[in-house]
């Protein structure tokens, strides 16, 4: 019955906000025609259709509106004007009650508030659609901030996303823009990030990883986990102190250099990208701070770690040749890489690609910031790709959803900032090491542990191999015998090959770094 009851609102929140002619509209049929009509007599459709769903997601709360969010990166499904709308869904959502926080809290930790911390604000310092956060002191005086779940999500979540696959499913249905849109699959990708961002252990591990991946970096700071007191619905951390980093006006009165904080925003971006293949993926201004304390004086704070991208050896090293080709112009090397890695059909014209990419992308070099928007290429990008029948890797779209991220902080940071001249050189270097003998030698490393073990197991392995045999013995060993030399001769002649290579390696080293020199 509340399924039906809550299938009843939806229905109303569409037709209220006009939700409807989005669909019908789609459609030239006179009884639907004529029903569209009747549908909408009486309403105020003014407004443009990307406000109207934005307003009726928020209507419906906070599951939509986050639903929203996840749905305004997918810009490769969208039009400009409904995908542009939809990112000015903020995480504003009305707190829940603090005493509902502190039950929360108690039940969690199985004591009474005042055994855990010394001091805690009942009143939330940010509510977001999926948990709020309270500023508190622990009973040996370390200041922590505080992130409760909202009560009883899962089974909120879990009606309101059975009613979206079912809607999902008629739209693709029904529609005749249905298949392309891919809603089933929209609703299943967001359904794995809101599973994820349910689970407050899985955001903890997740900034440990960060913290642990950035130590070394000196650029960004990352909230310490406190693990006694983290679980599933309640997450201690230590407390940052910063200041939003889209108050550029005060960060400047105290100091800051802005031009350079936005050229550290994009090699923590390309650090996290290209090094190490686990990047923060949710870099709105809401969850960017600078530091302003004297020992971390213009550092980044990365808050909320619920979202995170993932990249393989594979994905990294494709994108890497991707970015390096197209910030040298090389759009043929763009072309002939989509075709290799399987992104578009097999029998694809290299020329036609090229040409394509090129008329794209070449208005946008030798241009500040402010005069671009990665928005608009990747627009005109994705219009290109349905032409060429590119398949959509669901593993970049997080990385596409960071990249406007970092766009729009760059922005307000420095309009004057060379985002392609900035990241050339980190990506420039990246592609030595890939291909230079310190690849190798890691490569080695890490298969020493396998050999390590196979090479003691070798005698036994023979010994297990004849008294297996039924054969003749001694014809059995001098064949062994015979294959022994053969596997020094091949060995030896290995050995010179490697290091061959090896000192081709260092020679086609050398020769790179000449080039960029």
């Amino acid at each position: 019955m509340r399924q039906w009851l809550r299938g009843w609102v939806i229905a109303w929140v569409v037709l209220r906000y006009g939700l409807d002619e989005l669909v019908l509209s789609h459609f030239e049929h006179p009884v639907l025609a004529a029903l569209r009509r009747l549908l909408t007599f009486g309403r105020d459709l003014s407004a443009p259709r990307g406000q109207r769903l934005r307003q009726a997601l928020e209507r419906l709360g906070p599951i939509f509106v986050k639903f929203g969010q996840v749905l305004s990166t997918r810009r490769d499904l969208l039009p400009p004007d409904i995908a542009d709308e939809l990112a000015l869904l903020q995480d504003r959502v009305p707190p829940f009650p603090s005493e509902v926080a502190v039950a929360t809290i108690e039940r969690a930790f199985g004591q009474p508030l005042e055994a855990v911390f010394a001091h805690f604000e009942r009143e939330p310092v940010a509510s977001a659609s999926i948990a709020q956060v309270h500023f508190a002191v622990l009973r040996d005086g370390r200041e922590v901030a505080v992130k409760v779940l909202r009560p009883n999500m899962l089974p909120v979540i879990e009606k309101d996303l059975a009613l979206m696959r079912t809607m999902a499913a008629w739209v693709e249905r029904v529609s005749r823009d249905g298949r392309r849109l891919k809603p089933r699959e929209v609703v299943a990708e967001f359904d794995k990030y809101l599973h994820d961002e349910l689970d407050l252990m899985r955001e903890a591990a997740n900034a440990a990883q960060l913290r642990r991946n950035m130590a070394g970096l000196d650029l960004v700071l990352i909230p310490e986990m406190i693990w006694e007191y983290c679980r599933s619905d309640v997450l201690v951390m230590q407390r940052m102190h910063g200041v939003p980093i889209n108050q550029v006006q005060r960060l400047r009165d105290a100091g800051v250099d802005i031009k350079q904080l936005a050229r550290d925003g994009v090699t923590i971006f390309f650090t996290q990208v290209f090094r190490d293949g686990f990047f923060h993926a949710d870099m709105h201004p809401g969850n960017i701070q600078v530091s302003l304390e004297p020992q971390t004086f213009g550092r980044y704070i990365s808050l909320d770690f619920g979202i995170v991208g993932t990249l393989t050896e594979t994905d990294k090293e494709y994108l890497a040749q991707n970015f390096t080709a197209f910030f040298r112009r090389d759009y043929k090397r763009v072309a002939e890489l989509h075709i290799e890695s399987g992104w578009v059909p097999r029998q694809t014209r290299v020329d036609e690609l090229e040409a394509a990419i090129r008329a794209v992308c070449e208005p946008y070099f030798d241009r500040p910031l402010k005069e671009i928007s990665l928005g608009v290429v990747l627009m005109r990008l994705f219009q290109t790709s349905r032409r060429f029948n590119v398949e959509i890797q669901p593993q970049l779209v997080l990385l596409q959803k960071t990249l406007l991220n970092i766009e729009g902080l760059g922005r307000e940071l420095d309009p004057d900032l060379d985002l392609w001249s900035t990241a050339k050189p980190f990506l420039e270097r990246w592609m030595v090491e890939q291909v230079g003998p310190k690849r190798f030698w890691n490569q080695l490393k890490a298969e020493a542990p396998h050999y390590a073990k196979l090479i003691p197991e070798l005698p036994r392995l023979l010994h297990d191999y004849l008294r297996q045999r039924p054969t003749d013995l001694r014809a059995e060993i001098d064949r062994l015998v015979q294959e022994q030399r053969r596997t020094q001769r091949l060995l030896m002649m290995v050995i010179y090959v490697l290091f061959g290579f090896v000192a081709g390696l260092m020679a086609m080293q050398w020769w790179l770094r000449l080039r960029l020199w």
